[in-house]
Protein backbone atom coordinates (compact mmCIF):
# COMPACT_ATOMS: atom_id res chain seq x y z
CA UNK A 1 0.00 0.00 0.00
CA UNK A 2 1.42 3.75 -0.78
CA UNK A 3 0.23 6.29 1.09
CA UNK A 4 1.64 9.80 0.77
CA UNK A 5 2.95 11.15 4.49
CA UNK A 6 4.83 14.06 5.62
CA UNK A 7 8.22 13.53 7.40
CA UNK A 8 10.30 16.37 8.95
CA UNK A 9 14.32 17.14 7.48
CA UNK A 10 16.53 17.96 9.76
CA UNK A 11 19.75 19.79 8.59
CA UNK A 12 22.52 19.34 10.93
CA UNK A 13 24.88 22.80 11.08
CA UNK A 14 28.55 23.39 9.87
CA UNK A 15 29.32 22.98 14.07
CA UNK A 16 28.71 19.17 13.75
CA UNK A 17 32.22 19.21 11.70
CA UNK A 18 33.77 21.14 14.01
CA UNK A 19 32.30 19.04 16.79
CA UNK A 20 33.41 15.33 15.52
CA UNK A 21 37.09 16.45 15.03
CA UNK A 22 37.04 17.49 18.62
CA UNK A 23 35.10 14.29 19.62
CA UNK A 24 38.08 12.58 17.66
CA UNK A 25 40.11 14.03 20.16
CA UNK A 26 38.58 12.98 22.88
CA UNK A 27 38.06 9.40 22.32
CA UNK A 28 37.65 8.27 26.02
CA UNK A 29 34.67 10.37 26.11
CA UNK A 30 33.16 9.53 22.77
CA UNK A 31 34.98 6.29 21.82
CA UNK A 32 31.59 4.32 21.23
CA UNK A 33 30.33 6.95 19.59
CA UNK A 34 33.30 7.35 17.33
CA UNK A 35 33.69 3.18 17.13
CA UNK A 36 30.23 3.06 16.01
CA UNK A 37 30.62 5.47 13.17
CA UNK A 38 33.65 3.64 11.63
CA UNK A 39 32.27 0.24 11.61
CA UNK A 40 30.10 1.82 8.67
CA UNK A 41 30.50 -0.24 5.56
CA UNK A 42 28.83 0.13 2.46
CA UNK A 43 27.34 -3.56 1.20
CA UNK A 44 25.62 -2.61 -1.72
CA UNK A 45 24.72 0.74 -4.08
CA UNK A 46 22.77 2.33 -1.09
CA UNK A 47 23.00 -0.10 1.50
CA UNK A 48 25.15 0.33 4.85
CA UNK A 49 25.98 -1.70 8.11
CA UNK A 50 26.73 0.02 11.40
CA UNK A 51 27.85 -2.07 14.34
CA UNK A 52 26.95 -0.40 17.81
CA UNK A 53 28.48 -1.91 21.22
CA UNK A 54 27.65 0.14 24.22
CA UNK A 55 25.77 3.02 25.45
CA UNK A 56 23.71 4.62 22.85
CA UNK A 57 21.76 6.77 25.11
CA UNK A 58 18.75 4.66 25.59
CA UNK A 59 18.62 4.43 28.69
CA UNK A 60 19.22 8.29 29.07
CA UNK A 61 16.28 8.88 26.22
CA UNK A 62 13.55 7.15 28.30
CA UNK A 63 14.87 8.64 31.73
CA UNK A 64 14.31 12.18 30.39
CA UNK A 65 10.71 11.55 29.64
CA UNK A 66 11.26 10.00 25.73
CA UNK A 67 9.72 11.91 22.87
CA UNK A 68 6.16 12.70 21.57
CA UNK A 69 7.16 13.38 18.07
CA UNK A 70 10.31 13.90 16.07
CA UNK A 71 11.17 17.37 17.21
CA UNK A 72 11.51 15.99 20.61
CA UNK A 73 13.72 13.09 19.50
CA UNK A 74 15.66 14.73 17.36
CA UNK A 75 16.65 17.37 19.96
CA UNK A 76 17.64 14.54 22.64
CA UNK A 77 20.19 13.01 19.55
CA UNK A 78 21.80 16.80 19.56
CA UNK A 79 22.13 16.47 23.16
CA UNK A 80 23.38 13.24 23.08
CA UNK A 81 25.87 12.87 19.96
CA UNK A 82 27.23 16.25 20.29
CA UNK A 83 26.34 18.08 24.06
CA UNK A 84 23.85 20.50 22.64
CA UNK A 85 26.28 22.19 20.23
CA UNK A 86 24.63 21.94 17.17
CA UNK A 87 21.96 23.98 15.53
CA UNK A 88 18.64 22.87 13.91
CA UNK A 89 16.52 23.64 10.73
CA UNK A 90 13.74 21.77 9.69
CA UNK A 91 11.39 21.23 6.62
CA UNK A 92 9.22 18.44 5.52
CA UNK A 93 9.13 15.91 2.57
CA UNK A 94 6.95 13.77 1.51
CA UNK A 95 6.94 10.08 0.74
CA UNK A 96 4.94 7.35 0.40
CA UNK A 97 5.42 3.16 1.95
CA UNK A 98 3.31 0.48 2.93
CA UNK A 99 4.62 -3.27 4.17
CA UNK A 100 3.67 -6.68 5.12
CA UNK A 101 4.39 -9.28 7.34
CA UNK A 102 4.37 -13.39 7.61
CA UNK A 103 4.90 -16.02 10.61
CA UNK A 104 4.76 -19.21 9.88
CA UNK A 105 6.34 -22.58 11.58
CA UNK A 106 9.59 -23.16 9.91
CA UNK A 107 10.00 -27.30 11.56
CA UNK A 108 7.74 -28.78 14.13
CA UNK A 109 9.77 -26.69 16.73
CA UNK A 110 10.52 -23.31 15.07
CA UNK A 111 9.10 -20.69 13.44
CA UNK A 112 10.39 -17.90 10.74
CA UNK A 113 8.70 -14.61 10.07
CA UNK A 114 8.99 -12.79 6.60
CA UNK A 115 8.94 -8.77 6.10
CA UNK A 116 8.78 -6.93 2.74
CA UNK A 117 9.34 -2.42 3.29
CA UNK A 118 7.86 -0.89 0.52
CA UNK A 119 8.81 2.80 -0.35
CA UNK A 120 8.41 4.50 -3.64
CA UNK A 121 11.95 6.43 -3.87
CA UNK A 122 14.41 7.22 -6.50
CA UNK A 123 17.43 7.08 -3.97
CA UNK A 124 17.35 4.01 -2.32
CA UNK A 125 19.42 4.16 1.10
CA UNK A 126 18.79 1.08 3.40
CA UNK A 127 21.14 0.27 6.72
CA UNK A 128 21.20 -2.50 8.66
CA UNK A 129 22.38 -1.97 12.05
CA UNK A 130 23.66 -4.08 14.73
CA UNK A 131 23.41 -3.04 18.30
CA UNK A 132 24.79 -4.59 21.63
CA UNK A 133 23.49 -2.43 24.26
CA UNK A 134 25.16 -2.24 27.85
CA UNK A 135 21.76 -2.98 29.54
CA UNK A 136 19.89 -4.99 27.28
CA UNK A 137 19.73 -7.91 24.09
CA UNK A 138 21.87 -7.62 21.08
CA UNK A 139 19.95 -7.09 18.12
CA UNK A 140 19.78 -6.48 14.42
CA UNK A 141 17.33 -3.70 13.07
CA UNK A 142 16.82 -2.33 9.54
CA UNK A 143 16.36 1.49 8.81
CA UNK A 144 15.40 3.48 5.56
CA UNK A 145 18.20 6.45 6.02
CA UNK A 146 15.83 8.82 4.10
CA UNK A 147 13.96 9.06 7.40
CA UNK A 148 17.10 10.01 9.31
CA UNK A 149 15.86 13.30 7.71
CA UNK A 150 19.57 14.67 6.33
CA UNK A 151 19.07 15.90 3.23
CA UNK A 152 18.53 13.47 -0.36
CA UNK A 153 22.33 13.39 -0.39
CA UNK A 154 22.91 12.47 2.52
CA UNK A 155 25.72 9.21 2.03
CA UNK A 156 27.18 7.76 5.42
CA UNK A 157 30.73 7.37 3.66
CA UNK A 158 32.12 11.01 4.94
CA UNK A 159 33.23 10.97 8.96
CA UNK A 160 30.81 14.00 9.21
CA UNK A 161 27.67 11.58 7.64
CA UNK A 162 29.08 8.05 9.55
CA UNK A 163 28.60 9.83 12.76
CA UNK A 164 25.37 11.55 12.08
CA UNK A 165 24.41 7.76 10.94
CA UNK A 166 24.12 6.92 14.68
CA UNK A 167 20.82 8.57 14.64
CA UNK A 168 19.66 5.24 13.08
CA UNK A 169 20.08 3.75 16.40
CA UNK A 170 16.39 5.20 17.14
CA UNK A 171 14.94 4.70 13.96
CA UNK A 172 14.40 0.74 13.46
CA UNK A 173 11.59 -0.36 11.14
CA UNK A 174 12.20 -3.97 11.65
CA UNK A 175 14.33 -6.45 13.98
CA UNK A 176 15.01 -9.14 15.64
CA UNK A 177 16.94 -9.81 19.18
CA UNK A 178 18.87 -12.43 20.69
CA UNK A 179 15.19 -14.26 22.41
CA UNK A 180 14.24 -14.55 19.16
CA UNK A 181 11.62 -11.58 19.53
CA UNK A 182 10.69 -10.12 15.89
CA UNK A 183 9.39 -6.57 15.61
CA UNK A 184 7.89 -4.31 12.15
CA UNK A 185 6.67 -1.52 11.21
CA UNK A 186 3.64 -1.26 8.92
CA UNK A 187 1.60 2.25 8.17
CA UNK A 188 -2.20 1.39 8.84
CA UNK A 189 -5.25 1.54 6.83
CA UNK A 190 -5.98 5.72 7.58
CA UNK A 191 -4.41 8.85 8.42
CA UNK A 192 -5.57 8.34 12.53
CA UNK A 193 -2.86 9.91 14.76
CA UNK A 194 -1.85 8.04 18.11
CA UNK A 195 -1.05 10.41 20.42
CA UNK A 196 -1.62 9.15 24.39
CA UNK A 197 -1.15 12.04 27.20
CA UNK A 198 -1.26 10.45 30.77
CA UNK A 199 1.64 10.84 32.83
CA UNK A 200 4.16 7.72 31.55
CA UNK A 201 6.90 7.85 29.16
CA UNK A 202 6.69 8.88 25.78
CA UNK A 203 7.59 6.95 22.75
CA UNK A 204 7.25 7.36 19.12
CA UNK A 205 6.60 4.82 16.88
CA UNK A 206 10.22 3.34 15.89
CA UNK A 207 11.65 4.17 19.43
CA UNK A 208 8.95 1.76 20.78
CA UNK A 209 10.65 -0.84 18.48
CA UNK A 210 14.03 0.36 19.88
CA UNK A 211 12.52 -0.28 23.12
CA UNK A 212 11.00 -3.89 22.43
CA UNK A 213 13.92 -4.47 20.57
CA UNK A 214 16.20 -4.05 23.65
CA UNK A 215 13.88 -5.37 27.20
CA UNK A 216 11.21 -7.59 25.28
CA UNK A 217 11.77 -11.27 25.49
CA UNK A 218 8.66 -12.33 23.79
CA UNK A 219 5.46 -11.02 22.57
CA UNK A 220 3.71 -11.09 26.40
CA UNK A 221 7.07 -8.97 27.83
CA UNK A 222 6.31 -6.53 24.47
CA UNK A 223 2.79 -6.18 25.40
CA UNK A 224 3.28 -5.09 28.74
CA UNK A 225 5.95 -2.75 27.86
CA UNK A 226 4.02 -1.45 25.22
CA UNK A 227 1.51 -0.50 27.93
CA UNK A 228 3.78 1.23 30.56
CA UNK A 229 4.37 4.20 27.55
CA UNK A 230 2.43 6.73 25.78
CA UNK A 231 2.39 6.32 21.97
CA UNK A 232 3.23 9.16 19.51
CA UNK A 233 2.62 8.18 15.76
CA UNK A 234 5.69 9.08 13.56
CA UNK A 235 5.57 10.74 10.12
CA UNK A 236 1.86 11.73 10.29
CA UNK A 237 0.60 8.69 9.82
CA UNK A 238 -1.41 5.40 11.72
CA UNK A 239 0.70 2.56 11.92
CA UNK A 240 0.66 -0.98 13.50
CA UNK A 241 3.17 -3.32 14.78
CA UNK A 242 3.48 -6.72 13.53
CA UNK A 243 5.64 -8.77 16.56
CA UNK A 244 5.93 -12.98 16.88
CA UNK A 245 8.16 -14.89 19.05
CA UNK A 246 10.53 -17.75 19.24
CA UNK A 247 7.16 -19.65 21.13
CA UNK A 248 5.33 -18.85 17.70
CA UNK A 249 3.06 -16.25 19.20
CA UNK A 250 2.23 -13.79 16.54
CA UNK A 251 -0.21 -10.19 16.70
CA UNK A 252 -0.60 -7.27 15.23
CA UNK A 253 -0.43 -3.92 17.99
CA UNK A 254 -2.57 -1.58 16.63
CA UNK A 255 -4.36 2.24 17.98
CA UNK A 256 -7.41 3.03 17.91
CA UNK A 257 -8.46 6.28 19.43
CA UNK A 258 -5.43 6.04 21.38
CA UNK A 259 -5.92 2.74 22.78
CA UNK A 260 -3.77 0.04 22.00
CA UNK A 261 -5.48 -3.32 20.68
CA UNK A 262 -3.97 -6.76 20.64
CA UNK A 263 -5.21 -8.71 17.60
CA UNK A 264 -3.56 -12.58 17.12
CA UNK A 265 -2.68 -12.70 13.13
CA UNK A 266 0.26 -14.47 11.15
CA UNK A 267 -0.08 -12.09 8.27
CA UNK A 268 -0.33 -7.84 8.38
CA UNK A 269 -0.02 -5.91 6.05
CA UNK A 270 -1.58 -2.17 5.70
CA UNK A 271 -5.41 -2.52 6.87
CA UNK A 272 -6.99 -2.80 10.38
CA UNK A 273 -6.94 -6.41 11.86
CA UNK A 274 -8.88 -5.03 15.55
CA UNK A 275 -12.87 -6.08 15.20
CA UNK A 276 -14.46 -3.12 15.35
CA UNK A 277 -15.93 -0.36 13.57
CA UNK A 278 -12.28 0.38 11.69
CA UNK A 279 -11.92 -3.39 10.55
CA UNK A 280 -10.62 -3.50 7.18
CA UNK A 281 -10.25 -0.24 6.79
CA UNK A 282 -7.18 0.19 4.06
CA UNK A 283 -6.73 0.12 0.23
CA UNK A 284 -7.71 -3.12 -2.22
CA UNK A 285 -4.09 -4.13 -2.86
CA UNK A 286 -3.50 -4.46 0.88
CA UNK A 287 -5.88 -7.05 0.98
CA UNK A 288 -5.18 -8.30 -2.25
CA UNK A 289 -1.68 -8.93 -0.52
CA UNK A 290 -3.10 -10.37 2.71
CA UNK A 291 -4.86 -12.43 1.19
CA UNK A 292 -2.29 -14.13 -0.59
CA UNK A 293 -0.54 -14.57 2.29
CA UNK A 294 -3.13 -16.32 4.41
CA UNK A 295 -2.72 -18.91 1.77
CA UNK A 296 0.41 -19.89 3.33
CA UNK A 297 0.24 -18.95 7.26
CA UNK A 298 -0.70 -22.69 7.47
CA UNK A 299 2.18 -23.69 5.91
CA UNK A 300 5.80 -25.06 7.18
CA UNK A 301 7.88 -22.92 5.20
CA UNK A 302 12.23 -23.20 5.22
CA UNK A 303 13.69 -19.98 4.61
CA UNK A 304 14.45 -20.17 1.08
CA UNK A 305 10.46 -20.43 0.91
CA UNK A 306 9.83 -17.37 3.37
CA UNK A 307 11.82 -15.42 0.30
CA UNK A 308 9.55 -16.96 -2.30
CA UNK A 309 6.39 -15.59 -0.38
CA UNK A 310 8.27 -12.05 0.09
CA UNK A 311 8.79 -12.20 -3.92
CA UNK A 312 5.47 -13.15 -4.65
CA UNK A 313 3.83 -9.68 -2.93
CA UNK A 314 7.23 -7.64 -3.72
CA UNK A 315 6.63 -4.68 -6.07
CA UNK A 316 9.13 -3.61 -8.78
CA UNK A 317 10.61 -0.30 -7.99
CA UNK A 318 8.92 0.01 -4.70
CA UNK A 319 10.33 -3.09 -2.18
CA UNK A 320 13.26 -1.78 -1.10
CA UNK A 321 14.11 -4.81 0.93
CA UNK A 322 12.89 -8.16 1.98
CA UNK A 323 14.16 -10.33 5.39
CA UNK A 324 13.31 -13.69 6.52
CA UNK A 325 14.09 -14.05 9.93
CA UNK A 326 14.73 -17.34 11.30
CA UNK A 327 13.74 -17.26 15.06
CA UNK A 328 15.19 -20.90 15.86
CA UNK A 329 18.61 -19.85 14.70
CA UNK A 330 18.82 -16.30 15.22
CA UNK A 331 19.78 -15.75 11.55
CA UNK A 332 18.32 -13.16 8.87
CA UNK A 333 18.80 -13.03 4.94
CA UNK A 334 18.48 -9.65 3.89
CA UNK A 335 17.58 -9.51 0.47
CA UNK A 336 17.83 -5.68 -0.90
CA UNK A 337 15.75 -4.37 -4.12
CA UNK A 338 14.00 -7.94 -4.77
CA UNK A 339 17.93 -9.50 -5.00
CA UNK A 340 16.03 -12.90 -4.11
CA UNK A 341 19.48 -14.70 -5.34
CA UNK A 342 21.79 -13.00 -3.75
CA UNK A 343 20.58 -12.72 0.08
CA UNK A 344 23.28 -11.15 2.97
CA UNK A 345 23.09 -13.85 6.11
CA UNK A 346 23.78 -12.32 9.53
CA UNK A 347 23.71 -14.42 12.98
CA UNK A 348 22.97 -13.24 16.33
CA UNK A 349 25.76 -13.72 18.17
CA UNK A 350 24.41 -13.89 21.93
CA UNK A 351 22.76 -17.40 21.66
Amino acid sequence: MKKSTKIMLITISIVLVLFIALASILGAVFGEKIKAANSIEKLNDGLYYMEYEGDYGFEQFLSKGGAENQADLVNYLVFFMSGGFVELEKEEVSFDFGCSTLTTKSSDSSYVMGRNFDYTGANPRAMIIHTKPENGYESYSTTWLDFLGFGEDFVPESMKDRYMSLASVYVPLDGINEKGLCVADLINGDDELTSQNTDKVDVTTTTAIRLLLDKAANVDEAITLLKQYDMHSDIGRSHHLSICDSSGRSVVVEYIDNEMIITDTPVVTNHYLSEGEKFGIGNEESHKCYAKLMEKSEDTLSREDMAKCMSDVSYENETQWSVVYDIENLELDFYFRRQFDNPLTFTVENK
